[in-house]
């Protein structure tokens, strides 16, 4: 759905099924956009380390991941005339507000991980 800034006569409401804030959440909180996020709030990153860093992701997941978010405004490349090809990722400002935010949610996850494998572990016992 293509939807240009001018069409935003309303206030952007998430839930409403039509805004296009839930394109740009669904693209910062995706499993693979949180994890870019929050490996380039530690530094700027090459293609390949980041996909070490990033375990489990795919080379192509990876890829649509950097591209989506650096449509969005939230990852810069750049890439370097050299040989072989060298392309280096990293924030934005706006990138780093958004690392900051979801960073912030998965360390929280993080912490409650034990608490939340009890509760698991309570419910299926039940």
């Amino acid at each position: 759905m293509k939807v240009s800034v001018e069409a935003l006569v309303h206030a952007p409401d998430v839930n409403d099924r039509m805004c296009p804030s839930r394109g740009v959440l669904e693209h910062v909180t995706s499993r693979w956009g949180v994890l870019v996020l929050i490996a380039l709030a530690e530094r700027e990153y090459r293609f390949s380390e980041l996909r070490r860093r990033v375990a489990g992701v795919s080379e192509k997941m990876l890829a649509q991941t950097l591209q989506t978010l650096e449509r969005d405004g939230f990852v810069e490349r750049e890439a370097h005339p050299v040989i072989p090809p060298r392309v280096d990722y990293r924030l934005t400002p706006l990138g780093r507000e958004a690392a900051d935010m979801v960073g912030g949610l998965a360390h929280w996850v993080e912490r409650q991980t034990p608490g939340v494998l009890a509760n698991r572990q309570a419910y299926d016992a039940r």
